[in-house]
């Protein structure tokens, strides 16, 4: 007995290419609509800052193109890596603080043995809808030594407290502001990810004898690896871009807020204050391709834990 063989299409006629075309013009329609949105806000506005970038405009001579001078000039500046250092400060102390409180809100919440859950949750991601300028407002009249809480509190009780928008710890509490409205935000992605571990394996881990400690570093924390990653990243690319709260409260601490405090605040002053739109496209274009760096390594770190 012979093995059938599998009927040949060599005759078979090749299916019309109208069918084909149709259905690819149907795909083309779908998508279209989001591709020229996606082209119009997103694509032609960074071709549009290199183009940009690569002019320089003069009194005496107007625009001429100059090529990467700008960039070497950006690289050179002083005032650019002050406030990139600067940045990476407030990067690294706040956002570990921010996504550790977050997290431990969140292994709260979903431990079951918290009273009133529903009300923490929705009360710690309640400052996630303030906005970030009204937030600003709030805190820094809050910050006040003349007319504010801590001015307040100065006379009441006859002490002097540190002014938090010194010199000193004006990062700080800059920190303070925006960890109390991003920590509901992060601590919803946690809780997210945390609800999606089957339960079985919290049962099997009784059973075993773990304890509440070994559960959350043996199940829960590698389960929701991807959530710390992305939460991470989220959080790079907010610092980065940090300009809301010093621009708020610039006009409460002139001294020591200055144009140059964030390279976004930097950026924002080039072009409306000093005329300088080629160099602040410059700056922005580094800043962007700073930070896609940065959170691309972190992306590739946290996957390759993962794995």
């Amino acid at each position: 007995m012979t093995a059938l063989s599998p009927p040949s299409t060599a005759g078979r006629p090749a299916p019309p290419r109208g069918p084909r075309r149709r259905r690819a013009l149907i795909g083309w329609g779908f998508i279209g609509p989001f591709m020229a949105v996606f082209a119009l806000v997103f694509l032609a506005p960074i071709c549009y800052s290199i183009y940009l970038s690569l002019f320089r405009t003069q009194l005496v001579g107007g625009t001429s193109f100059v090529g990467f001078d700008n960039y070497q000039r950006a690289l050179e500046d002083p005032n650019f890596w002050s406030a990139l250092g600067r940045v990476t400060l407030f990067l690294a102390v706040q956002v570990p603080v921010m996504l550790g409180i977050a997290l431990l809100v969140a292994l709260a919440i979903d431990s079951g043995r918290l009273y009133g859950k529903n009300f923490f949750r929705i009360a710690i991601f309640l400052p996630y809808a303030v906005p970030a300028v009204v937030a600003a407002l709030m805190w820094g009249f809050m910050y006040g030594t003349r007319f504010g809480l801590v001015g307040n509190i100065n006379d009441a009780f006859g002490v002097t407290l540190p002014d938090p928008l010194s010199s000193g710890l004006v990062l700080a509490s800059i920190g303070n502001i925006v960890t109390w409205e991003f920590v509901g935000y992060n601590m919803l992605i946690f809780y997210a990810a945390l609800r999606v571990i089957p339960h079985s394996l919290y049962e099997a881990a009784e059973i075993d004898g773990a304890g509440q400690w070994r559960i959350i570093s043996a199940i829960k924390l590698p389960a929701i690896r991807g959530a710390l990653v992305i939460a991470t990243i989220f959080s790079i690319i907010g610092s980065f871009q940090l300009f809301n709260e010093p621009s708020i409260l610039k006009n409460l601490a002139p001294n020591t807020i200055t144009t140059d405090f964030t390279p976004n605040f930097y950026t924002y002053s080039l072009a409306f204050s000093g005329q300088q739109h080629n160099y602040a496209a410059t700056v922005a274009i580094i800043m962007g391709i700073f930070t896609m760096i940065i959170a691309y390594a972190v992306q590739l770190r946290g996957m390759r834990k993962e794995a």
